[in-house]
């Protein structure tokens, strides 16, 4: 009895959490019209002309910039985070708790307040209405930083960097070849992350690009429509294209996922 309680609970969680998805995939198939009269459970007629409307737009242009910018903003972000990680957690040196406490000081700075002046360094750089501004701001993170430090603390014995060092590994090594392959979880975790916020990224796009060929998704997804008319089907059927990677990225990656959010928690 127990089980099939928990199995319905379980169950109900489950629709409730899937609603929105269905929500969205019907949405896709009704005019903006039917959308704003509540048809939103009952399917319509409208599905290839909302796809054709994205099709004929920039719409997947605007999905490989978003793919340029992710991919190379996860690679970098996660690989500079987790070196800062290591430097944080197992070595010792002058300032390391000051340099750890302005780490956790600024993830308490929300972003909008730095971005006036991020503006006008790209400008003065002339980089504006290009993809590098979208890509720098995430050569580091401190939430990525924070996540590594407190992932490597309780899952990198300091024994096994002592071996290795006995043994003649230098630094680099040891951090490519040991210590990379004990945190894989830590990394894939924070990858999906940062990869996430990056995609789902609308503000800083808006404000630093304006030529069309540079948009990336969510600014292709708002500019979807005329300038009588907005499209809100396209604009959903935008947004369920734009969310299909992060699913397969989720569902491949989702056993280091979980793994990496559950590791740490208990030591030994």
């Amino acid at each position: 009895m127990k089980k099939i309680l928990l199995g319905l609970l379980l169950a109900f969680v489950s629709l409730i959490s899937l609603l929105p998805f269905y929500v969205l995939i019907i949405m896709t198939t009704n005019v903006s019209e039917d959308i704003f009269k509540g048809k939103m459970f009952i399917p319509g007629t409208y599905f290839f002309e909302n796809l054709k409307t994205v099709l004929e737009s920039s719409f997947f242009h605007s999905f490989w910039n978003s793919i340029i910018v992710s991919v190379i903003s996860t690679i970098v972000c996660v690989f500079i985070c987790t070196m800062t990680g290591y430097a944080l957690s197992k070595y010792d040196f002058k300032y390391k708790k000051i340099i750890y406490f302005l780490v956790i000081g600024t993830m308490m700075v929300p972003t909008q307040i730095g971005l006036i002046g991020y503006i006008m360094e790209m400008r003065f750089l002339n980089l504006n209405d290009t993809l590098i501004p979208l890509i720098l701001v995430w050569l580091t993170n401190p939430f990525g930083v924070f996540w590594m430090v407190q992932f490597m603390k309780t899952s990198v014995p300091n024994e096994i960097i002592e071996s290795a060092r006995i043994d003649g590994c230098n630094e680099f090594r040891i951090f490519l070849q040991i210590i990379i392959p004990i945190v894989k979880p830590g990394i894939a975790t924070l990858s999906l992350v940062i990869f996430l916020w990056s995609w789902n990224n609308y503000l800083l796009p808006l404000v630093m690009i304006n030529k069309e060929s540079f948009f990336t998704i969510p600014l292709s997804i708002q500019s979807l429509g005329n300038y009588y008319r907005t499209d809100y089907g396209a604009r959903m059927m935008g947004l369920l294209i734009a969310i299909v990677p992060l699913i397969l990225l989720f569902i491949i990656g989702s056993k280091s996922f979980i793994k990496g959010l559950t590791a740490g928690a208990v030591k030994g």
